[in-house]
């Protein structure tokens, strides 16, 4: 597991530990990707693939996957209740984060991180296949969604606004600044309006990783980050959001898992919900 002094050391595995892991019927490594193509054209031996659109959202409203859809989707894997779930993707683990953040409103925290993802199995130059795995189904039987712990809705933002408590935006300084209007190479999903949350200090999510391999950055280097220069306490009551909550999932895990802070909630409604509201305070 990680050496790094974090909080809970246990979310986070390496990628010798994956391979020394692949054939323990105890684990299953997922994958979660942007890129869902990626998949296919080569993965972890026997890693399964979560697509986080087809797998994780409902196909209609914005919102997540059901009671039922959640059980038939880990059936379908092999997953048990009992089964150590391990996620990695690409763009540093967004996606992995996000999974795993969409596992645990279900009640299913038996997970953890691969970290640096698909970058660092790569860069390891460590064996990739493409072949899918098939795994016998599971009986596995799911808890009814469970979203207030770690999930914030339009109304706990306000209310959070309304405490002066503290909220992190983790999109880029343009898009905080309100010099752009959607998340940069994403032009098709702009809001409205631009700008930032009221209150909202901005830590771009890239800084708590690694830019060669995509490995989270010591606990001593996140501290700084959020706790000096921006004045968190691991006590506090925080919200992130991003433009979908992908980003902010990434947050999420670090400042939860790996800093130890007490509540911690994804506000996944982000950008993309704010920024087209009415009446909303919205600061530049």
């Amino acid at each position: 597991m990680s050496n790094k002094v974090y909080s809970f050391p246990d979310k986070l595995v390496s990628t010798q530990w994956v391979a020394d892991h692949l054939n323990d019927p105890h684990v299953r490594i997922v994958e979660s990707n942007e890129d869902v193509l990626l998949y296919s054209r080569g993965h972890v031996p026997g890693a399964v693939h979560i697509d986080w659109v087809g797998d994780l959202n409902d196909p209609i409203r914005r919102d997540y996957l059901g009671r039922a859809q959640f059980e038939a989707l880990m059936r379908r894997n092999g997953i048990g209740s009992d089964t150590f779930v391990v996620f990695y993707g690409d763009r540093s683990n967004w996606w992995a984060c996000y999974a795993l953040w969409v596992f645990e409103l279900f009640g299913h925290t038996k997970t953890a991180i691969m970290d640096g993802g698909r970058v660092k199995w790569e860069k390891e130059g460590r064996q990739m296949e493409k072949n899918t795995p098939s795994y016998p189904a599971s009986s596995y039987v799911a808890r009814e969604r469970s979203d207030y712990k770690v999930r914030a809705f339009r109304d706990d933002v306000l209310a959070h606004i309304a405490a002066n408590r503290p909220l992190v935006d983790v999109r880029s300084p343009g898009e905080y600044s309100g010099a752009l209007y959607h998340m940069e190479g994403y032009p098709q999903e702009g809001a409205l309006r631009a700008g930032h949350i009221k209150g909202a200090v901005n830590v771009p999510w890239a800084k708590a990783a690694n830019p060669d391999d995509g490995t989270f950055r010591p606990a001593a280097e996140l501290r700084q980050l959020y706790e000096t220069e921006e004045g968190l306490k691991p006590t506090d009551n925080v919200i992130a959001y991003c433009r979908i909550g992908e980003r902010s999932s990434h947050t999420w895990f670090v400042l939860k898992y790996l800093l130890g802070y007490d509540s911690v909630r994804n506000y996944d409604g982000s950008w993309t919900e704010w920024g087209n509201l009415v009446g909303v305070p919205i600061e530049r």
